[in-house]
């Protein structure tokens, strides 16, 4: 659709990182012009949606300045707390809205399109309903050739193969133990010696101070690390583009999507009563569509031939039919 005939767009974006990501890739996926509206929240936010309604309770008042005519045709929402301005929006546009995960029963009215992940146990307007296979991410082949461009002659002194090990950590309701942290090391370790290879790792917010240094002290070089909060460029999508293999933990629904972009088999790292039983759905679908592997299967760095996973392109999708 070329941009002059192309509806306008607003995606939703407040302080939940992971849930603005989904909504842009989704918004990137669908080729079309979109405008971010920055969405901040006052004391009032944390009230449920079944309070807050269809209304800007809880909205700062520079984010509800930015809510003005002219009104979009379509909105892009995640997570819970946008849902209440999403339903403002279209009670004075009439737009489509698109909303990703499932907000709850008491919040579902006024939603044109809900984007759901298989795994979350949840009952659907199925008219309404599409569900996807992990979650929508920004990783594009576009994106993961430039990573790889800039990142291949800071890694080029490096042994291959290359086993990329993405961490994430600790939960709402799970801990990352230290006697995980430091076995997750010597494993990736352990995988890569053997093979004459190197380890590639990132940390991230959630592996927290201590697991971190524990990990780290149990993977013998060679290796690069890139720790959350150094500073500088993060190699993430470099590692995914370049690595011959990857091990990603499994508390995450976007990592483990993100990771299967990797050309290379994908094992998903996951202890036995660790991952919540939705993420213990997530890892059974991925392991059945070819995906990826548990970590326990380890046959090597030998390239699976396995298809990447991108639910952005299928929400578009979705978008556009129902737009059409």
């Amino acid at each position: 659709m070329p941009y002059s005939e192309a509806p306008a767009v607003w995606v939703l974006a407040d302080d939940r990182t992971g849930d603005v990501a989904q909504c842009m890739g989704v918004a990137e996926a669908l080729g079309w012009p979109f405008a971010v509206k920055s969405i901040a929240y006052e004391r009032l936010g944390i009230l449920h949606n079944v309070l807050r309604g269809p209304t800007l309770v809880g909205v700062s008042p520079d984010s509800r300045a930015g809510l003005a005519p002219p009104w979009p045709r379509l909105v892009i929402g995640c997570g819970r707390r946008t849902v209440p301005i999403a339903r403002w929006i279209k009670r004075r546009s009439g737009c489509f809205l698109t909303q990703i995960m499932d907000p709850g029963i008491g919040s579902r009215a006024d939603i044109d399109l809900l984007a759901v992940p298989s795994h979350d146990a949840c009952r659907l307007p199925e008219a309404r309903a599409v569900r996807i296979l992990g979650a929508p991410h920004r990783v594009t082949p576009r994106r993961l050739a430039a990573a790889a461009a800039h990142w291949r002659p800071h890694l080029a002194h490096l042994p291959r193969p290359w086993l990329a090990v993405i961490v994430g950590g600790a939960t709402r309701r799970r801990d990352f133990p230290q006697d995980l942290a430091r076995q997750l090391g010597r494993d990736v370790s352990a995988m890569a010696s053997a093979a004459g290879g190197s380890v590639l790792l990132t940390t991230s917010r959630r592996t927290g101070r201590a697991a971190e240094r524990i990990l780290l002290s149990a993977i013998e070089p060679p290796r690069y690390i890139h720790r959350w909060g150094q500073g500088g460029d993060n190699p993430f999508m470099a590692m995914i583009a370049l690595a011959d293999a990857v091990v990603v933990t499994g508390e995450s629904t976007s990592m483990c999507t993100e990771a299967t972009l990797c050309r290379g088999p994908v094992h998903i790292w996951s202890p036995s009563g660790w991952a919540a039983p939705k993420h213990v759905r997530l890892h059974r679908d991925l392991f059945v569509g070819g995906y990826a592997r548990p970590f326990e299967d380890w046959t090597g760095f030998a390239a699976d031939g396995h298809a990447p996973l991108n639910p952005a392109a299928a929400i578009a999708a979705a978008i556009r039919e129902r737009l059409r």
